[in-house]
């Protein structure tokens, strides 16, 4: 990321305006998911998206996942057109509603169903803590960047066969991505102070979107893996 005039080396009232912006960005789009999905399953749609989505190899729905998720990103990283930051945003969102529709399914049926709001708030407060806990510091956690890229090649790497050659991760598995969730989010979080550019709310709350869905998903298995 280019650190030509950062958020760290603004003014500080310029400071301050850009993490409300990126959190209340952050806050519509996680606002957006839940209203998504409620509107998916209270009207049915979710349920014939998510025996759509089981029936299809889920090498192909990771692989359009990622492939929409880089677009999202570009797009809302392009700093000469606010629009396109926001329809990156809102693609991002989206994308990440539909590929949570079968887990979000299995869950409510097979499931106790309060694990999705146990789950939710869960993710809430392990956001929460981590966050204040980069504002306390103001610590830079870009160091951890080059671990979390090995990790993530890692854990898609062990996705893929257990895709391939259908064995199940484990409870153990689903405690260690909520780890790289986290680390993400403290990765995230020491960005929004130090090294976006002030004009990147946007790309920075997809950012930490990401990241929040991601803790959430895990959370949510470890939580079902209790039946």
């Amino acid at each position: 990321m280019n650190d030509m005039y950062s958020v760290s080396s603004a003014q500080i009232d310029e400071r301050i305006s850009f993490i409300r912006k990126t959190y209340a960005h952050l806050l519509g789009a996680v606002v957006a998911f839940i209203a998504i999905e409620y509107g998916l399953f209270a009207t049915g749609v979710g349920w014939a998206v998510a025996e759509s989505m089981l029936s299809v190899s889920w090498l192909l729905v990771l692989g359009l996942f990622m492939g929409i998720g880089w677009l999202a990103n570009w797009w809302a990283m392009k700093d000469t057109s606010p629009a396109l930051q926001y329809a990156g945003l809102a693609l991002y969102v989206v994308a990440q509603a539909v590929i949570f529709v079968p887990l979000l399914a299995i869950a409510a049926m097979y499931s106790d169903p309060s694990v999705i709001p146990m789950a939710g708030v869960t993710t809430l407060i392990v956001f929460a803590g981590l966050t204040v806990a980069v504002f306390a510091t103001k610590k830079d956690f870009s160091f951890l960047r080059t671990g979390l890229v090995v990790a993530t090649f890692l854990a898609m790497g062990a996705i893929v066969a257990a895709i391939l050659f259908g064995f199940n991760l484990g409870l153990f598995f689903s405690i260690a991505m909520a780890g790289l969730a986290s680390g993400y989010i403290l990765y995230y979080t020491s960005n929004v102070l130090h090294h976006y550019r002030p004009n990147q709310h946007v790309a920075a709350s997809l950012a930490l979107f990401s990241a929040v869905a991601l803790l959430f998903w895990y959370i949510l298995r470890i939580f079902m893996a209790r039946d």
